[in-house]
C-alpha cells in the first residue's frame, strides 16, 4: 500500500493514486508490443502466433530452435558483425565530435551558440528518411554511398546529437574557475582537458556514447539507403526478412535485441545516477 504524507488530503491521495495508475498504465502499453515477442521466439512451430501447446505451458510446444538457427545462417551472423563493427565506430567518432562541440558551445563567449546548437541537433528533428535520403545523394557524390565508411559516417552524424545533449547537461553545474586554475599554474590545455575537464564530464560522456550506439544498432532507414550488400546491419536484415522469408528467426534476433537495449537503459540509468551524487557532493 502506498504511504503518504502525513499532511495529503483525500484529494490529494487521490490525484497521487491516479498519477501513479496513469504511469503504469501508460508503461503497460508501452511494454506490451515489445514483451510479447519473447514467449512468441521459443514456439516450437514455425508460426508467429501462439500455439494450443504453448497457452497449455506444454514444453514440447517451446524450444531454442531459432536461437540455434541465428548462429548457423550466414547472413544473421554478417548483419551481427557489421552492427558491432559499424556501432563501436559510429560511438567513438560520434562520442569525439559530441564532445567537443558540447564543450564549445558551452562557452559563452561562443557567438550564435543557439543557431549552432539547432543545427547540430537538426537530425534529431528531421524526419529520418529525409535525412536518410539527403545523405544518400550527397554521399554518392563522395563515393561513400555502399561503402562500410559512409555507414559509419551517416550512423555518427545521427548518434552526435544525443553526445552533445547529455555532455551538455554534464557541463550544465561544471565550475569553469577549475580550468582556469589549471591554466593558471601552467597547465597545457590538453592536460587540462584530460585531467580536470573529462574527469567530471565522464558520465555524460559514457551515457552520449551509449545512447550513440543505441541508435546506430537500432537504425534500419539510413542502411537501406546506404548499405551495400556487404554492410548489412541486424534491423536491415530483419526488414529483409519480413519481406522474403517470415520465420521466428526474427523473434528471437529481436528478443536478444531487446535485452541488449535494456541492459545499455540500466547502465545509462546507473551513470545517471552517480552523475547526480558527484554533483550532490561537489556542492
Amino acid at each position: 500500500m502506498k504511504r503518504f504524507p502525513r499532511y495529503f488530503t483525500p484529494l490529494q491521495k487521490l490525484g497521487s493514486l491516479s498519477l501513479s495508475a496513469s504511469a503504469y498504465l501508460t508503461l503497460f502499453f508501452l511494454m506490451m508490443p515489445i514483451l510479447v515477442i519473447i514467449p512468441l521466439s521459443f514456439n516450437a512451430e514455425p508460426y508467429f502466433s501462439f500455439t494450443p501447446g504453448m497457452l497449455a505451458l506444454d514444453k514440447e510446444a517451446y524450444s531454442l530452435e531459432w536461437y540455434a538457427e541465428i548462429w548457423h545462417d550466414d547472413n544473421w551472423l554478417l548483419a551481427i558483425k557489421n552492427s558491432f563493427l559499424i556501432g563501436i565506430c559510429a560511438t567513438i567518432l560520434a562520442t569525439v565530435l559530441g564532445t567537443l562541440a558540447a564543450i564549445g558551445l558551452s562557452n559563452s563567449a561562443m557567438p550564435m551558440q543557439r543557431i549552432i546548437m539547432a543545427i547540430l541537433l537538426s537530425p534529431m528533428i528531421v524526419p529520418l528518411i529525409i535525412t536518410a535520403a539527403g545523405m544518400f545523394f550527397f554521399y554518392t557524390q563522395l563515393n561513400l554511398a555502399g561503402t562500410f565508411w559512409g555507414v559509419v559516417i551517416a550512423h555518427a552524424a545521427l548518434g552526435t546529437p544525443f553526445v552533445i545533449i547529455t555532455v551538455n547537461a554534464a557541463l550544465a553545474g561544471f565550475d569553469y574557475s577549475l580550468v582556469q586554475a589549471s591554466l593558471g599554474m601552467g597547465a597545457r590545455p590538453v592536460y587540462t582537458f584530460v585531467n580536470i575537464i573529462m574527469p567530471l564530464i565522464r558520465p555524460g560522456v559514457i551515457s552520449g556514447a551509449l545512447f550513440a550506439f543505441v541508435t546506430s544498432f537500432d537504425e534500419v532507414v539510413v542502411a537501406l539507403f546506404l548499405a551495400g550488400p556487404e554492410q548489412k546491419t541486424i534491423p536491415r536484415q530483419m526488414f529483409s526478412g519480413l519481406r522474403e522469408q517470415i520465420n521466428p528467426t526474427i523473434l528471437a534476433v529481436a528478443t536478444l535485441l531487446v535485452v541488449v537495449s535494456a541492459l545499455l537503459l540500466f547502465t545509462i540509468e546507473y551513470l545517471r545516477a552517480r552523475a547526480e551524487r558527484i554533483k550532490m557532493n561537489s556542492w
